[in-house]
């Protein structure tokens, strides 16, 4: 786990969005107040804009260099490579336990998950990388549900704003794949084409 200290100066360079625990007002201003005080460079090289937004995929959904450069490779073989990559990314089990509110964080969600809480179907799982489809159905284990964990979380996770393709029951912690993640400002700020620049040269 990244100290954090070490996540502000990542998201000094690559933006608050990578971490929940940079998107406050404290940052907003410490940031503002250090790009203040820096001198202004000349535009950034092709190279350093794509390595910049490589990292922020990577950081914003905390997976390898080599989980993301499998995940494009699949990706760039289909028709439309930046919204085939943003539903890999958004139906991995981590994210849609993250985007359904039932964790804080996404690092949070990996953790529910790898440590054996989560059920698809009847399916216990431990991968936070497995892929989900429409139509599936994702549950927080009868033992685990009992906890005080998840008691918060389903308090909580009635203030966050769950995606539409997403349906949530907050009395049995259920979540239903009901659409898919579609590509677009409304979904994200990432710019996927700036990555598959990077794989590319």
């Amino acid at each position: 786990m990244l100290p954090i200290k070490s996540k502000y100066k990542i998201a000094k360079r690559l933006g608050p969005a990578i971490f929940e625990q940079t998107q406050t007002q404290k940052f907003a201003l410490s940031d503002a107040r250090a790009k203040k005080s820096r001198p202004r460079r000349r535009g950034a090289s092709d190279y350093g804009r794509q390595l910049l937004e490589k990292q922020r995929v990577r950081y914003t959904y905390g997976i390898t260099e080599s989980q993301l450069a499998n995940y494009v490779k699949k990706a760039y073989t289909t028709a439309d490579p930046s919204t085939s990559l943003h539903k890999m990314l958004e139906m991995r089990a981590d994210s849609i336990v993250y985007r359904a509110a039932l964790a804080p964080t996404r690092r949070a969600a990996r953790q529910l998950v790898s440590h054996g809480h989560i059920l698809v179907g009847s399916v216990r799982i431990t991968t936070p990388s497995y892929r989900l489809n429409k139509g599936d159905t994702l549950s927080v284990r009868e033992g685990s549900r009992r906890g005080p964990l998840f008691a918060v979380q389903s308090e909580e996770g009635e203030t966050r704003q769950v995606p539409q393709w997403l349906s949530v029951d907050r009395e049995t912690l259920s979540i239903k794949v009901t659409g898919e993640p579609l590509y677009g400002p409304a979904e994200t700020t990432l710019d996927y084409k700036t990555v598959f620049e990077f794989y590319s040269r």
